[in-house]
């Protein structure tokens, strides 16, 4: 069987480099393929292929303009959803190559995972959610809104026709649901450890958190820096999913991890210091969402109702671009 319609050298070096895989991983001429079947590339595997479609679309290059926790920040160094992606990415990239799993496939994951997230962080997807459960019995999820993005809104309707594999693992990085896979597995854990760490630096750096709030057995047992917790969360997973042959961290790691993401939810992503960005970021999506649910005319065509092309054109905007839109109403 070919790689993907690869031929000669290049063909041989691919299979050379996935007999060295571990046998959990996913070869890449083991996709379970597409739901349009295509000309297979010469050059690069399906799973390298998926991963171009997703950074050279519009979602991700949005993912520049949204942020994490605070709302169209003027300093430099806060993180965006994009950098949160690059970052989530490259870990998962680490911990793939570690258990000599399918870095391509996990790549792929790590890059698309968040093309559905809406504008404001978690303030954002908690006003869009409750917008749509409490007028029209609907929910609004993240992840969810990623696998439509990727199936069913880019390139204008067609979508980009990524593998089962990718698809799969952008729906269940978060939620109750486990990716099928274990690259899949990679970019849930590690989705947790970037913008958990990553978001308490930022805290700190706006003064929203002092680091003296930290809970301190969390603190003690995985490190005082970021890139120090980091560092202990990754080794802990490799470790630990090595023996296991399951993407798992050991019970004490994972229990800590858990607790310090509780702490920031409490703190900082639903807290009451950020309160006033919470409340500008539900006005902002309220003002906008009830603006166009009037005029659903003004909402770009695509797939769905009124309330459907409305909810995906509020969930693609950036964080200047919803703001400027409420202003100018």
């Amino acid at each position: 069987m070919s790689v993907g319609g690869l031929s000669g050298a290049f063909e041989e070096r691919i299979r050379a480099r996935e007999r060295l895989l571990s046998p959990l991983a996913v070869a890449s001429y083991e996709t379970v393929g597409r739901e349009r079947e295509e000309e297979p590339c010469g050059v690069r595997t399906p799973f390298q292929r998926d991963r171009d479609r997703i950074t050279h679309s519009k979602s991700f290059r949005r993912l520049k303009g949204k942020t994490q926790v605070f709302i169209d920040p003027e300093g430099d160094h806060i993180r965006t959803r994009m950098t949160h992606t690059l970052e989530t990415t490259a870990i998962s990239r680490v911990v793939a190559r570690a258990l000599a799993l399918n870095e391509d496939l996990a790549e792929a994951i790590g890059l698309g995972h968040d093309v559905g997230h809406p504008p404001f962080g978690h303030a954002g997807e908690f006003a869009l959610d409750r917008i749509l459960s409490t007028r029209y019995e609907r929910r609004f999820r993240h992840n969810e809104q990623s696998r439509r993005v990727v199936d069913l809104l880019e390139r204008d309707g067609e979508g980009l026709n990524l593998t089962w594999e990718v698809r799969d693992g952008i729906l269940t990085h978060t939620g109750p649901e486990l990716p099928e896979t274990l690259e899949g597995r990679i970019v849930r854990l590690v989705d947790r450890v970037a913008y958990i760490n990553h978001d308490i630096d930022d805290a700190v750096s706006a003064g929203v958190l002092d680091p003296r709030d930290l809970p301190m057995e969390e603190i003690a047992l995985l490190g005082g820096s970021g890139s120090a917790r980091i560092d202990r969360l990754v080794h802990d997973l490799v470790e630990t999913s090595a023996a296991e042959g399951d993407i798992v961290q050991s019970a004490e790691i994972g229990e800590a991890m858990l607790s310090l993401r509780a702490f920031m939810f409490e703190r900082v992503y639903l807290g009451p210091r950020p309160a006033a960005e919470h409340a500008r970021a539900h006005e902002v999506v309220e003002t906008v969402f009830d603006h166009l649910i009037e005029r659903p005319e003004l909402a770009p065509p695509g797939p769905g109702d009124e309330v459907q092309r409305v909810t995906d054109y509020v969930a693609g905007m950036t964080d200047r671009f919803a703001l400027a839109y409420a202003r100018g109403l």
